[in-house]
């Protein structure tokens, strides 16, 4: 359906700057088109016949890639990114570096690269969205273009907030510590602009952000001597190895899982939990003296975890509370520092611990969340597909239970016993797993479906399957005892 264009104009007494633009109708108001809101949209133009109207801040579909620092890439397999249509993967596996013999990491141009031609090639020519950039959604259905001020009004029966998993950008998080005006403090993102050589680089940030930060200074010369690394808390990494894609990766992907069900089933406890699961391979950490207490789900290769031991200098003081020309003030203390030493910022979380979770189907709109571990696009796919395929409100939420963004260690208990569920109820629910083979979003479906007829791979399903009830079991003591059930 084509928007509607009123031939008159008319007041919006609520807004009181602006023009009246269009009135437009359409069967969904999608705000955000990042990959969250790409991969409903995608999904949604392949199963139904609805019409769209996408609103977004940016100038180009891509979300916070459009704002991302200049070395990023995927931590995933491409593979596992986008939507469902489109490929982004290469499909060769990188032959030199610190990802050597894994499956492609696009780099932040290739990724908002693909979204324009997701766009381009997909979306417009279908004749069924209506794509509005450079705008901001103003609530009550309404969102104003930013260069022209016009506002627009949109009647949708369904408003879908491709945005709630608000991702953080680096370059505009406001550190939430005080920086004084002589201190040298920069964004991961402007590294790349620095002319001359620092007396010294310290990277504040445990997470994925600041390991990207200190991997890039090593990779380019940089003695890692004069890297300081500012960690208020260890993190339990996962090891990229066990996330491809692909009947090669068979016993690194399944076979993991397997042994991951096997160790929480086998274990005592929750600390003998972390310790099976880092003995199978399930988890990393980068300095096995140091007990993790943090869990994002970051992926990281062996080689990556090899490279980060070189660093040396890691300050363990807690949160940085203020940061001087001359010192750094951390909860449990302080280091010295010079005016000469660059700080870079990578103390923001990029999805929030504290973010609420809600339904993701309410009367009258969709809020996509993770309803699988690790997999925002995946998730996002499959929450259209059963908007799609299903009409009662209470069996739409039943088939896409939210599964928590980890923060603390202990959240990986609730991530994985929620994830754990969902899965059992999508292999009972008619046609899903065929679905899901085909969606190059899930990866190991089609992974595991192949493995049928090998002895060998056959062997490890039965292992999975017979620890599945066990591990559960497991999962829901511990939860009752950290009162987290």
């Amino acid at each position: 359906m084509a928007p509607l264009r009123l031939g008159h104009r008319r007041t919006l007494t609520d807004l009181d700057t602006g023009r009246f633009g269009r009135m437009i109708e359409s069967d969904y108001l999608v705000v955000g088109a990042g990959a969250v809101g790409m991969a409903f949209v995608d999904t949604l133009l392949s199963d139904t016949d609805a019409t769209v109207t996408l609103v977004d801040r940016y100038d180009r579909p891509g979300g916070h890639w459009n704002k991302a620092y200049p070395f990023v890439t995927l931590h995933q397999p491409s593979a596992f990114y986008g939507v469902a249509s489109r490929e982004l993967s290469t499909g060769q596996l990188d032959t030199s570096g610190l990802n050597a013999g894994l499956g492609h990491l696009a780099t932040g141009t290739e990724v908002l690269a693909y979204f324009e031609a997701v766009m381009r090639d997909r979306f417009l020519p279908s004749g069924r969205v209506d794509y509005h950039p450079m705008s901001d959604h103003t609530g009550d259905g309404r969102f104003r273009h930013r260069l022209s001020g016009e506002i627009h009004e949109v009647s949708a029966p369904v408003l879908v907030d491709g945005t709630h998993l608000n991702t953080s950008i680096p370059s505009t998080h406001t550190p939430n510590f005080s920086v004084d005006p002589d201190a040298r403090f920069m964004p991961l993102n402007d590294l790349v602009d620095l002319t001359e050589p620092a007396a010294g680089y310290v990277v504040i940030g445990g997470g994925k952000t600041g390991i990207d930060a200190l991997l890039w200074l090593l990779a380019r010369g940089v003695d890692p001597d004069t890297i300081t690394w500012v960690v208020s808390r260890d993190a339990w990494l996962l090891d990229r190895r066990n996330t491809q894609p692909g009947d090669e990766f068979f016993h690194d992907t399944i076979e993991t899982q397997a042994a991951q069900f096997e160790a929480i089933a086998a274990s005592t406890s929750v600390d003998d939990l972390f310790d099976r699961l880092e003995a199978c391979g399930y988890f990393l950490r980068i300095h096995p003296e140091v007990r993790p207490t943090m869990f994002h789900g970051a992926t990281i290769s062996e080689a990556e975890a090899a490279e980060l031991r070189r660093i040396r200098n890691v300050v363990r003081l807690g949160r940085v509370t203020e940061l001087h020309s001359d010192r750094i003030v951390c909860e449990r203390g302080e280091i010295p520092t010079t005016v000469d030493t660059v700080h870079v910022d990578c103390s923001a979380s990029a999805l929030s611990p504290d973010l609420e979770e809600k339904p993701v189907f309410e009367p009258g709109r969709i809020t996509p969340q993770m309803i699988r571990g690790y997999q925002p696009v995946f998730s996002a796919s499959l929450i259209a597909h059963v908007e799609a395929t299903h009409d009662d409100i209470e069996k739409k939420n039943s088939l896409c239970g939210v599964v928590p963004l980890p923060n603390h260690d202990t959240d990986y208990l609730r991530l994985t016993r929620a994830g754990m569920m969902n899965q059992y109820l999508w292999s009972l629910e008619p046609g899903l797993d065929e679905w899901m083979q085909a969606n190059r979003l899930d990866g190991f479906s089609a992974t595991i479906a192949n493995a049928v007829g090998d002895r060998d791979k056959m062997a490890v399903l039965a292992r999975l399957r017979a620890a599945v009830v066990p591990a559960l079991g497991k999962l829901d003591e511990y939860l009752a005892e950290l009162g987290l059930d």
